[in-house]
């Protein structure tokens, strides 16, 4: 993890605990070529060292990679409602496994594959086979985030239909978390900002699928002085760094500065944090750090 991280998941728990609510830690380790079991335990100890306790989860239940059977019953009742179709373009396809930051700078998808004549998929179908996108219907959707107020948008120009399972059998982040977050019985969600579009391509399949639909509350970002978001790439705000250079506690009192909860950077625990959390305190734009 990285200060952006661990920003997201201090701003999340603040909100579960100020409510008197459940934590649920899952892991999304859907891309198998790039997701090691050591690194979810290394996220882990991040997070028990931090103080940040969750209340479910953790276990093999909760990793992605291990949900494969459920994730194949929601994509079959969506193919047999006639939404799926036959996807054939690469770039995309490489990505799908991973939350679409809207810094990613993903075209949206023009619809190609779903015009393609038998003749032309079965030419196709000899170089390999394709991925599954669900087609999208050509109306706005709108939902009200818990800080951002009405989020408005075009599906099919806007967001445009989206992989749901990759060519190589792996299932899309899209997919897997609308149904962990129904089955799990997930409430509230809480993330970056740069996955406010994501929030309509998962309220369409909520509603596709008749799940309840949870509440979203999206965070302004973190970002670094030159206005980029915060990654890997940034090896001192990594957990390494951070562990070796500072207490939980002035991370989190650094964390609370930044948003504006305190006026001094200085250590803070996480029972203060819990009585300084509200969501009309947290600005809305950007954080620089």
């Amino acid at each position: 993890m990285h200060l952006g991280n661990i920003y997201a998941a201090l701003m999340s728990w603040l909100s579960v605990r100020k409510q008197n609510g459940s934590w649920l830690l899952r892991i999304e380790d859907l891309d198998r070529q790039r997701c090691r079991p050591e690194y979810a335990e290394m996220l882990m100890d991040d997070l028990h060292w931090l103080g940040l306790d969750w209340d479910e989860g953790g276990s093999e239940d909760y990793f992605q990679s291990r949900r494969d059977q459920v994730y194949e019953e929601v994509f079959s009742r969506l193919d047999d409602m006639g939404l799926v179709y036959d996807c054939f373009c690469r770039r995309a396809d490489l990505l799908a496994s991973s939350a679409p930051h809207a810094s990613d700078g993903r075209p949206v998808y023009s619809g190609k594959c779903w015009n393609l004549t038998e003749e032309e998929k079965n030419l196709l179908l000899q170089k390999g086979p394709p991925a599954k996108r669900i087609r999208l219907e050509d109306r706005h959707s709108s939902f009200t985030d818990g800080h951002y107020g009405l989020v408005s948008c075009s599906l099919l120009h806007d967001c445009g239909d989206f992989i749901l399972r990759r060519a190589d059998g792996n299932f899309s982040y899209q997919l897997a978390v609308v149904a962990d977050d129904a089955l799990m019985g997930v409430t509230e969600v809480v993330r970056g900002r740069d996955l406010l579009s994501s929030t309509h391509q998962q309220l369409y399949l909520y509603e596709k699928l008749g799940y309840p639909a949870p509440d979203f509350f999206h965070l302004p970002l973190l970002v670094s002085a030159d206005g980029r978001r915060l990654s890997k790439r940034d090896r001192d705000c990594d957990m390494a760094f951070l562990r070796s250079h500072f207490t939980p506690q002035k991370i989190t009192g650094h964390l609370m500065y930044l948003c504006g909860f305190i006026d001094r950077d200085e250590e803070l625990s996480l029972d203060e944090a819990v009585s300084l959390f509200s969501w009309d305190r947290l600005p809305q734009e950007d954080i620089r750090i």
